[in-house]
């Protein structure tokens, strides 16, 4: 019930009376995005699909609703790249997030960064009794059809906004007193961009699936989702760095439903 809970509080939290004003704007946007191809060209009308996905581990709980486009690249058709728009909806309780930039987590940035393992005397902590974010990205798409049942895909976010209620977590550093606590101030990280590895920044989520399709209409997906979630503390942490940013990198068991409204 606990677990059930803290998805209903996240979905609930986009109704808050001081976000409502902040919110409309979002969900606009969001929706002219998501209308605008439905009511332009004939292309549009094929490979156009909305889907739901839920993502879960232990403490962990993420919500997808997606809307995307994908066209064929390949002479046979089973191969197709796409777009989309996709709101994810995180929420736990009792979770670290450690020092996000990648000049700090390994001492490089660039794509190299990929290939170093952390460097834990750098890493400060920000622990949070219950984490909330909420994201809306634009979206990439790869897939490809074995068969006409059965297909594979992965996607990426791409950019974005991220929002979520304020927390006051407590930061651990290997240069505090381990008995001592410091509370500090922090909100999600306001903006999500993707690059490699530990540069990107904000809330990003990926997935790896495999399909099967019922029908033209309806297929269900079920692969694995990982996510980025990330928040920025009102005063930059001075234990180690001049550091504000701080992550979480989840791996999650996902369940998908996907409905195309044209054939």
């Amino acid at each position: 019930m606990a677990e059930h809970e803290t998805v209903m509080d996240s979905i609930l939290y986009l109704g808050n009376a001081s976000n409502t004003s902040y919110m409309k704007n979002v969900l606009l946007s969001a929706l002219i995005l998501l209308v605008t191809p439905v009511l332009g060209q004939e292309v549009f009308r094929s490979n156009h699909d909305f889907g739901l996905n839920l993502s879960h581990f232990n403490r962990e709980s993420l919500i997808a609703l997606s809307w995307k486009q994908v066209h064929d690249i390949s002479k046979n058709k089973k191969f197709q790249l796409g777009y989309g728009i996709r709101y994810n909806g995180y929420s736990s309780n009792n979770q670290n997030y450690i020092t996000a930039p990648a000049e700090l987590t390994s001492d490089e940035k660039g794509p190299q960064v990929f290939f170093i393992e952390n460097i834990e005397e750098n890493l400060d902590t920000l622990s949070v009794a219950k984490a909330r974010h909420h994201s809306i990205n634009a979206v990439i798409y790869i897939e490809y059809d074995i068969t006409d049942k059965i297909g594979v895909g992965f996607n990426i976010d791409a950019a974005g906004i991220a929002f979520g209620p304020s927390v006051s977590g407590t930061m651990n550093s290997s240069l505090r007193d381990p008995n001592t606590s410091a509370k500090e101030k922090a909100s999600p990280t306001a903006y999500n961009v993707l690059l490699v590895s530990d540069n990107a920044i904000g809330m990003l989520n990926r997935e790896l699936y495999g399909t099967y399709n019922f029908n033209k209409n309806l297929s269900v997906n079920l692969g694995l989702s990982f996510l980025f979630t990330e928040y920025t503390t009102e005063n930059e942490i001075v234990y180690n760095f001049d550091n504000d940013r701080f992550r979480r990198k989840s791996l999650l068991g996902m369940i998908g439903i996907n409905y195309k409204p044209f054939k």
